[in-house]
Formats: structure tokens, C-alpha cells, sequence
């Protein structure tokens, strides 16, 4: 074909020439069919890498967020050997100590709310084998969101869940409250975003967040490419939180340029697990009002976990109120934390208190632009804040709640009699939330270890008790601490008939360690 095509092309030529000229398209064919190959394999070798580390937003590599960090990650890789069989770690399972995951470790979920989520998500509740009060409560949240739960819901939540939201805080702080004041999220987690976005656009914005703190906190400043400000807790004080430190805090972040947009307080407190005395609340709420254009947010959601004779919970809508105080407010709760541990659901509210209805409205077009909460994690926060009222289910969940927050107070007080007789640790009695966060004095020679191995002392710690016990904890440097001081925080959720052998686990550990890295004397 390629012979007498040419010979067309050409008139009369030689049977050589002709072969000569074949072979020669031939193979510039060839060699054009190499070249697209070659292009192409180019191209794909490009698409494959165009989505290279540098190409990502800056903000996001630089957040951290230690309660899922390197530690979690290391524990993620021995489970998988674990899971394997074949392997030569001297325990058997691996306990998340790192995160308040109640259920994650044993803990129940709430069975009243169960019973009414297990029915909500049918076309219709039985008619046998549903007691009235779960019939009544899944069909009114059936009937709140048009189409059922599997149809989006208004953008700031179901009314219906709101209104409940409203009467429990009124009934909480003999304070009015307004359902269309109040905003349904996937998790308080959610509405911390919402707001850092709404506040924080640049390094001209800046952030209070106490330290140690949740590092939700100081990630969701780096996201937004805000200024962070930290001032530290007195942990001779219980963790209260100084007001000359909010000061200074305030004062130096000012200096940077930027401009403190809101003061972030955890009460009961997240790492530490404080309850703040009144006394301490009031200060906050003067510190703030002296300061126009600062707005407080209140993480509240560990308000139904205060141990003991620990400080009672109050809100801080209520302490403003009552100093007649005109504070730009927003209030955190949560269904994670409390007794009900409904981590998973990710369901919890904010409120709005002295905030414009202009800002308001900014705030109801970010809650747009995801459309809505997840229904499953807003009727979870309903039946939170508006439980069983009568008849045995009443009773049941009293006698549920009572069970449950005695035994993780009784677990808090022995994990933290447990650390604080170990050597070199000191452990600030347990007052609330799911926490405990010790402070551990640590030999040279494992701070010289920790250098040579390229991590902080404490992360360097933490990760040796993972290794030697299965125990995940997370070190203190994630959550910030006064220099030259190293803790880690623990949680204290593992079952009861658990924790006798977690906490020995655990003091085996430390003596090993100091024994390989402590020269004698030392501590």
C-alpha cells in the first residue's frame, strides 16, 4: 500500500527507490507513534503529580491537632500488627486514653434516647412494644421536619429542637432564652468553625484561647489564618485562670497588631478537667465588658461533669445576666460529653446572646451554606436537653445518669491518686470533665533521648508508654504548657473493672523508664 501510494505521488521510479521511500514513512510512523506515547505517558506523569504537598492551602498544613497526632498514629499501625496475630508487643489491645469517646470504651449509650432514635428513623412508630412517652417523642420529631429525618432540615436547626434547647437553658438559669437564638450543629465542634470563620479572616484577627487548651482552638485560628494569643492557667490554683495573665495575654496580642476578636474559655476545662469557682466567672465577664469588641465564647459542653466538691457549674449567660453584663456571649453544648457520651451522632448547639441581628444573619448564611446539621445529631440534643418526664422512664433515666457520673467520678479519683504516687508526677485533684492532666518531671537523660529522636520531651514519653502498654495519651506540648514544664493528658473513661489494671500498666511503665533514662538521684 505504501509502495504504490508513493508511486502515485511520484510518477515513474525505481523498485529501490520505492522500497527506500517505504521503509522511510515506515519507520517516521513509528517514530510519530513513539512520540504521542511519549507525550502522553508525560502527561499522565504530570497529572499524577500536580497535586503535590505545595499546592495545598499553607494554613492547613500548619494546623495541628494533637488529640489525633503522632501518637494516634503510631497506635493505629500496632493495632493493625495486633489485628495480625504475628507480632511481639507485650499486651494485647491497645486503650484510647487520648480522646472523651465514652462509647468508643464501654459506656452505654443513653437508652431512652436510643429507643426514641431507633423509631424516629421509621416511616412510623409500631403501635406494640413502644412505651407512649417514645411513641409521643418520635413522632413529634417525625412530624418537625417535613419528610422525615432523612430530608434536610431548616438551615439553623429543627424549631421544634430548638424551642427544647431554649427551655432547658431557661430552666437552667432562670433566664429567658430564645429558640431563634439558638443554632444546631454537627457537634459544638461545628459551631467553634462557624464562629473562627465568621471573626477571623487574617493576622489582623486575633484569638484568646487559655493554654493548656482543646487545640480545636489554636487549628481552627491557624485555618483562618488568625493571630493566636495564649495565656496560661494557674495549675497551683486548680487551672483557674488569672486575670492579670488575661492581661498580659490580652495586652501582647494587641501589640502584634492585631485586634482580639474573642476570648475563648473551657469550663469545666479541657485538658485540665477544673471546675472555675464563681468568683473566677464574674472576673471573666468584667475582663470582657472592659474591653468593647471582645466577644466571650464559652465552651460549656463538659457542664453536667463536675465531681465531688468541685466548684458548681454556672453559665456564663447566667453571671452576665445577673451582673446586668452586655457582653457579646456565644454558649457551647454538646450530646459527646455529659453522661449521654453520643460522640458519633455529632450533635450540639450554640447561643446567641447580645449578638446584632446583623451578625446573626451572617451566621445563618454559613449554617446555609452546609444546608444543615445532620437530623439524627439535632433529635439527639433534644432528647439531651429534654429528657423523659415521668413513669418509669423517668425513673430509669435518673437511676442511668446517677450510675454514670458517679462511676467516672470514682474512676477520675483513683486514676489521679494512681498518677500523683508515682515518682516525679504531680496530679491537680479531678474537679470535672473526662480529663486528667498531670505534670511529669522528666530525667535528663530522656530529655536527651526525646532531642535525639526529634520530638518534645513529653511527646517522646507518651509515645514510650504506647509502646510498652498499649496506653494512648497525648502529650502535654499539644495543648500548650509554661516552658520548661512537660504533662500529658489522660482520660479516665476506660470501664471501671478496667482501671485497676490500666493505672498498674502505667506505673510499671513509668518506674522502667526511669530506671533506663533517670541517673540515680535524679528525681
Amino acid at each position: 500500500g505504501a509502495v504504490s501510494s508513493l508511486s502515485t505521488q511520484a510518477g515513474t521510479i525505481s523498485d529501490s527507490d520505492a522500497t527506500q521511500a517505504a521503509s522511510e514513512h515506515c519507520a517516521s510512523h513509528s517514530l510519530s507513534a513513539m512520540a504521542r506515547v511519549a507525550v502522553a505517558l508525560a502527561l499522565l506523569a504530570t497529572a499524577a503529580a500536580e497535586l503535590e504537598i505545595d499546592v495545598v492551602n499553607p494554613n492547613v498544613v500548619a494546623a495541628q491537632y494533637a488529640v489525633r497526632g503522632k501518637i494516634l498514629d503510631r497506635a493505629t499501625e500496632i493495632q493493625k500488627e495486633l489485628d495480625a496475630g504475628d507480632n511481639d508487643w507485650p499486651f494485647d489491645q491497645i486503650v484510647l486514653c487520648n480522646i472523651g469517646n465514652p462509647q468508643a470504651l464501654g459506656q452505654s449509650p443513653p437508652a431512652f434516647a436510643r429507643a426514641v432514635l431507633s423509631n424516629v428513623v421509621l416511616p412510623s412508630t409500631p403501635r406494640f412494644g413502644v412505651s407512649k412517652q417514645v411513641r409521643q417523642r418520635a413522632d413529634a420529631y417525625r412530624a418537625a421536619v417535613k419528610g422525615g429525618v432523612g430530608a434536610y432540615s431548616a438551615s439553623q436547626g429543627i424549631a421544634l429542637i430548638r424551642e427544647e434547647v431554649a427551655a432547658f437553658i431557661e430552666a437552667r438559669d432562670g433566664v429567658p432564652a430564645f429558640a431563634d437564638q439558638i443554632f444546631l450543629t454537627d457537634g459544638a465542634s461545628a459551631g467553634v468553625r462557624h464562629l473562627t470563620q465568621l471573626l477571623v479572616s487574617g493576622p489582623q484577627d486575633g484569638v484568646l484561647a487559655p493554654a493548656p487548651q482543646y487545640p480545636l482552638y489554636s487549628a481552627m485560628t491557624t485555618l483562618f489564618n488568625g493571630t493566636l494569643g495564649s495565656y496560661y492557667l494557674d495549675e497551683a490554683a486548680d487551672w483557674d485562670t488569672p486575670i492579670p495573665e488575661l492581661e498580659r495575654a490580652y495586652n501582647e496580642l494587641a501589640a502584634t497588631g492585631a485586634t482580639p476578636k474573642f476570648l475563648v474559655i473551657i469550663n469545666p476545662g479541657n485538658p485540665t478537667g477544673a471546675s472555675l469557682p464563681l468568683k473566677s466567672l464574674q472576673a471573666i465577664v468584667k475582663f470582657v465588658e472592659a474591653r468593647p469588641g471582645l466577644a466571650l465564647m464559652a465552651d460549656e459542653v463538659y457542664q453536667e461533669n463536675v465531681y465531688g466538691d468541685a466548684p458548681a457549674f454556672v453559665s456564663f449567660k447566667k453571671v452576665a445576666h445577673d451582673l446586668g453584663s452586655k457582653i457579646p456571649l456565644v454558649s457551647f453544648h454538646s450530646v459527646s460529653k455529659g453522661f449521654t457520651g453520643e460522640c458519633g451522632l455529632r450533635g450540639g448547639y450554640f447561643e446567641l446572646t447580645n449578638i446584632s441581628p446583623a451578625v446573626k444573619a451572617q451566621l445563618v448564611k454559613l449554617a446555609s451554606v452546609s444546608l444543615c446539621s445532620n437530623t439524627m445529631g439535632q433529635i439527639a440534643v433534644g432528647l439531651m436537653v429534654n429528657p423523659p418526664t415521668s413513669g418509669k422512664e423517668l425513673a430509669a433515666y435518673e437511676k442511668e445518669k446517677a450510675s454514670k457520673l458517679a462511676s467516672l467520678e470514682r474512676r477520675a479519683n483513683n486514676v489521679a491518686a494512681a498518677l500523683d504516687a508515682l515518682d516525679g508526677v504531680s496530679c491537680v485533684r479531678p474537679q470535672g470533665a473526662m480529663y486528667l492532666f498531670p505534670s511529669i518531671t522528666l530525667p535528663s537523660g530522656a530529655i536527651k533521648a526525646a532531642k535525639r529522636a526529634k520530638l518534645a520531651p513529653d511527646a517522646f514519653y507518651s509515645l514510650r508508654l504506647l509502646e510498652a502498654t498499649g496506653l494512648v495519651t497525648v502529650p502535654g506540648s499539644g495543648f500548650g504548657q509554661e516552658n520548661g514544664t512537660w504533662h500529658f493528658r489522660t482520660t479516665f473513661l476506660p470501664p471501671e473493672d478496667q482501671i485497676e489494671a490500666v493505672t498498674k500498666r502505667l506505673a510499671g511503665f513509668h518506674s522502667s523508664f526511669l530506671a533506663k533514662y533517670a541517673p540515680k538521684g535524679e528525681l
